[in-house]
């Protein structure tokens, strides 16, 4: 049991949990648990966690197939600039190892931006907490626990 279920099962809503054999070579976790589960990229979403004008660490949770655009988030967090934080910092403050960094369950509870692609998707797949876990849920109740906002958040396609 990660932090990540312990609180959605706290909170009694309604999720599965999905388990994968991850493979350290993998180029990008979030594209191999889409791979790997037979999941659509637009339906599987990464956690990255952004430092705020060098202060605050706030996180991002995104399309897998997807980049985030610094301007576009920093604009919905009401900020002038943010960074990608130092992977130390992201460990410290979520409790997760990089590539298991769910959006649920972190140590600090830190300001949550949910692309909003996510928003008409019945459900979303997001880290359970490690690597090969990802934990299935309503993009509602990820709000609700998270405390999340929604805003377009990602690089427009071109």
């Amino acid at each position: 049991m990660t932090p990540a279920i312990n609180a959605a099962k706290k909170a009694k809503i309604r999720y599965t949990i999905h388990e994968y054999r991850h493979d350290p070579a993998a180029d990008s976790y979030g594209m191999e648990a889409a791979e790997k589960l037979g999941v659509p990229a637009g339906q599987v979403f990464k956690t990255l966690v952004v430092s705020l004008d060098d202060r605050e660490l706030a996180v991002a949770v995104i399309p897998v197939s997807s980049m985030l655009n610094m301007k576009l988030f920093a604009r919905a967090a009401g900020v002038k600039k943010c960074a990608m934080a130092a992977a130390a910092d992201v460990e410290r403050t979520t409790g997760y190892v990089l590539g298991g960094v769910s959006p649920l369950g972190q140590k600090k509870r830190l300001r949550t931006i949910i692309d909003a692609s996510a928003d008409p998707l019945a459900s979303i797949f997001v880290s359970a907490g490690r690597r090969g876990l990802e934990i299935e849920l309503s993009p509602s109740d990820l709000k609700k626990l998270t405390g999340a906002g929604s805003a377009a958040i990602c690089q427009p396609d071109h």
